[in-house]
């Protein structure tokens, strides 16, 4: 197999999946700006009021993204206004939300920036999908601010 991308003749979709799990996520770099981007919306949950929040890097185990960010919002409206106040951030980082999803009466929201998803649940709906164990291999990645002494 020709590892030179130009001269693959593999269909675009292996190509693609062959890629995004060619190596464990134990083995690439960590940081860079896919995480630092998950940190931030983290922290962003956590000062909005989001409960339980959680970073999943799951470079290697989706082909999809690279990392979740999952949180339990108090209220409909209080999780679309954290969700919106991600997408700003993303977009004053020169990013965009390749979609978002807040339809009225959803207990899941979602904003996928590609290389990070955002998830936002009630906390029932969280409990009854539990992405946590679902992306259970997944490394967990720190984003608490060291405590102030």
């Amino acid at each position: 197999m020709n590892n030179d991308a130009n001269n693959d003749q593999r269909p675009a979709t292996e190509q693609f999946l062959t890629k995004a799990t060619a190596e464990p996520a134990e083995a690439r770099e960590r940081g860079g700006p896919s995480e630092e981007l998950a940190i931030e919306l983290a922290r962003l949950f956590h000062d909005d009021k989001c409960t339980d929040v959680v970073v999943l890097d799951v470079r290697g185990m989706s082909p999809l993204t690279d990392y979740l960010v999952v949180g339990s919002g108090t209220s409909e409206r209080q999780m679309a206004s954290v969700l919106d106040h991600a997408v700003e951030i993303v977009e004053s980082r020169g990013g965009q939300a390749f979609g978002v999803t807040k339809d009225a009466g959803t207990l899941w929201l979602i904003a996928d920036f590609v290389d990070v998803v955002a998830h936002l649940f009630e906390p029932n709906t969280r409990a009854v999908y539990d992405l946590e164990m679902l992306w259970g291999d997944a490394r967990r990645v720190e984003w608490e601010r060291a405590e102030k002494a």
